[in-house]
C-alpha cells in the first residue's frame, strides 16, 4: 500500500502546541495579534485609540471617539461561551489536525 501524503505531513506537535498556547495569557496574546494585526481598531468608527479595562477577568476596549465598548470575543463563535481560550484553542487544534473527514451524511 502506498504512503498517504496527507497522513504523514509535518505539522505542529501537541507538545509544541502546548508550549505556544498552553496558558490563557498566551492564547489571549495570539488572539489579539490575529484579530487586530495593526493594533486595535474600533468596529463602529474605525478609530485606533482606545482605553483598555477589565471586567470580571475579561479584557474590554472602549473607543476614544465614539465610546463603543468591545471585547476580544465579540463577533466570534466564542462570544457567548464561557469556556477559557485555552479550551477553544485546543479544540480548534484537534479539529484541524484530524486526517479523517467526519462522516456526515446529507439527507435530502
Amino acid at each position: 500500500m502506498a504512503i498517504n501524503g496527507i497522513q504523514f505531513q509535518k505539522g505542529l506537535s501537541l507538545a509544541d502546541f502546548m508550549d505556544a498556547y498552553g496558558t490563557e495569557a498566551q492564547c489571549e496574546a495570539a488572539f489579539i495579534k490575529a484579530r487586530w494585526p495593526q493594533g486595535f481598531q474600533c468596529p463602529c468608527c474605525g478609530n485606533k485609540s482606545a482605553y483598555e479595562f477589565k471586567r470580571r477577568e475579561l479584557r474590554y476596549w472602549q473607543c476614544g471617539d465614539c465610546r463603543h465598548q468591545t471585547s476580544l470575543r465579540a463577533g466570534t463563535i466564542m462570544e457567548h461561551g464561557h469556556l477559557p481560550l485555552t479550551k477553544w484553542y485546543l479544540a480548534i487544534y484537534l479539529m484541524t489536525q484530524s486526517t479523517r473527514l467526519p462522516a456526515f451524511r446529507l439527507r435530502l
